[in-house]
């Protein structure tokens, strides 16, 4: 445990955003924004690289309107805490030949998922059922009962969960 008064040195750093590759961004930002409620913040376009960012992520009502100015908004952007980046490779949409990216859930195990809390598990994935999401595992399924994982439109693995409910799980 830290004595010392002074400022650490990490004072001030926030986890701002995990990046996720994406075949087809429209496709990506109707699951992100339409299906999960995310917002999208920013979106960057780099055509001498072919490729572009976006951006999504919630916005609590402290963080006030997204602001409307290129500047400002980018500086909000880069500050907001568990932000997602959608990269998107130009061209991967329509490649047939592209067979998409590793979700880290098959052999070579890698990265595992990202994870949203919700206020009722049960009613979110009640929802998520209406919308067509695809299911990897269910609320009462398994060992840990009251989580689901869903999948988004490239196979990520994603997290459902209520911080209530998840005492439950903890032992």
């Amino acid at each position: 445990m830290r004595t010392d008064p002074s400022p650490h040195p990490t004072e001030g750093f926030i986890l701002s955003q995990t990046m996720l590759r994406v075949r087809d961004p429209d496709k990506s930002l109707a699951f992100y924004v339409d299906v999960l409620g995310m917002t999208l913040l920013s979106t960057f376009d780099f055509p001498e690289m072919k490729f572009s960012l976006y951006f999504v992520g919630y916005l609590r009502d402290e963080d006030g309107p997204l602001p409307t100015e290129t500047k400002a908004r980018t500086a909000f952007t880069f500050m907001q805490k568990g932000a997602i980046e959608l990269t998107h490779n130009w061209g991967t949409e329509d490649d047939p030949e592209f067979g998409g990216y590793h979700n880290g859930n098959t052999d070579p195990r890698g990265f595992g998922h990202i994870g949203i809390t919700v206020p009722d598990v049960a009613a979110a994935c009640a929802y998520f059922e209406r919308m067509g999401v695809a299911f990897v595992k269910r609320p009462n399924e398994g060992a840990m009962k009251n989580i689901a994982f869903i999948k988004d439109p490239d196979g990520y693995w994603i997290e459902v969960l209520s911080a209530k409910g998840m005492v439950g799980n903890i032992t």
